[in-house]
């Protein structure tokens, strides 16, 4: 008698939800897709979809402002840039400031907006991309993407200090630890390695211990560094580098 073989069912793929889809079509990231969701500005089959967690079907057609969204439409790319002091990380301001848009060529015409920011007192290394979800990954929390900077002191940083810092420090924010820290052979400067996100945070680890960061200047983020870019400048990142990020 012929032996009846059971073959396995494939397992069924999960539908992307909406504002992931909107990400990966390199339309905008996955924060701003759920800003045009919430504001009605999104339709799947002709139909407002106001809810960032609908599962996107195969047979779904999405638009935005009618121009229909897919992933793959739009080619991403992702550039490093080394912002100077005095320039804003926006794509305009209302007091009509330098942003780090106004660094780009002008005829690079594919729009491409910052990953994280970089205040307006410091200097380094930005990416900027038009691949939502590489944004939404190396800008959430939850990832641990780490930053490196270079801290240039107004005082020698004292032998308490460094070791107070390296165990971990309270801010009125609550605590906060670096994920390394090293003092250079001048002492009043240090190499700062931390994951936290949180607004200001080098500066504010410094000051709250008495000292004032004349200088922040950020060398790498996410294991790119800004290494032969003149400040203002910027780069489209290698094959190499973007591989090693979708790896985060």
């Amino acid at each position: 008698m012929e032996k009846k073989i059971n073959k396995k069912t494939e397992p069924t793929r999960e539908k992307p939800r909406l504002n992931v889809y909107i990400a990966h079509s390199g339309l905008c990231s996955r924060r701003k897709a759920d800003e045009l969701i919430a504001q009605g500005e999104i339709t799947v089959n002709h139909g407002i979809i106001r809810h960032a967690g609908y599962q996107v079907q195969d047979k779904d057609t999405v638009r935005y402002k009618k121009k229909v969204v897919k992933p793959g439409l739009i080619k991403t790319i992702t550039l490093a840039l080394n912002k100077p002091i005095g320039v804003i990380t926006a794509a305009a301001d209302d007091k009509h400031r330098a942003t780090v848009m106004d660094l780009l060529d002008k005829k690079f015409k594919t729009r491409v907006y910052p990953i994280g920011r970089l205040d307006l007192n410091t200097s380094g290394l930005l990416l900027l991309t038009n691949d939502g979800e590489l944004a939404h990954k190396l800008a959430h929390p939850k990832f641990n993407v780490q930053k490196v900077y270079q801290v240039t002191l107004n005082a020698d940083l004292s032998d308490a200090h460094l070791e107070r810092i390296k165990k971990g420090i309270r801010l009125t924010d609550g605590p906060i630890k670096v994920d390394l820290i090293h003092r250079g052979l001048q002492k009043y400067k240090a190499k700062v390695t931390v994951h936290s996100g949180r607004f200001r945070i080098v500066r504010r680890i410094f000051e709250s211990l008495g000292y004032t960061v004349r200088k922040l200047d950020r060398i790498n983020f996410a294991g790119i560094t800004k290494r032969n870019l003149a400040e203002g400048q910027y780069r489209i990142l290698t094959e190499q580098e973007l591989a090693l990020l979708k790896k985060i």
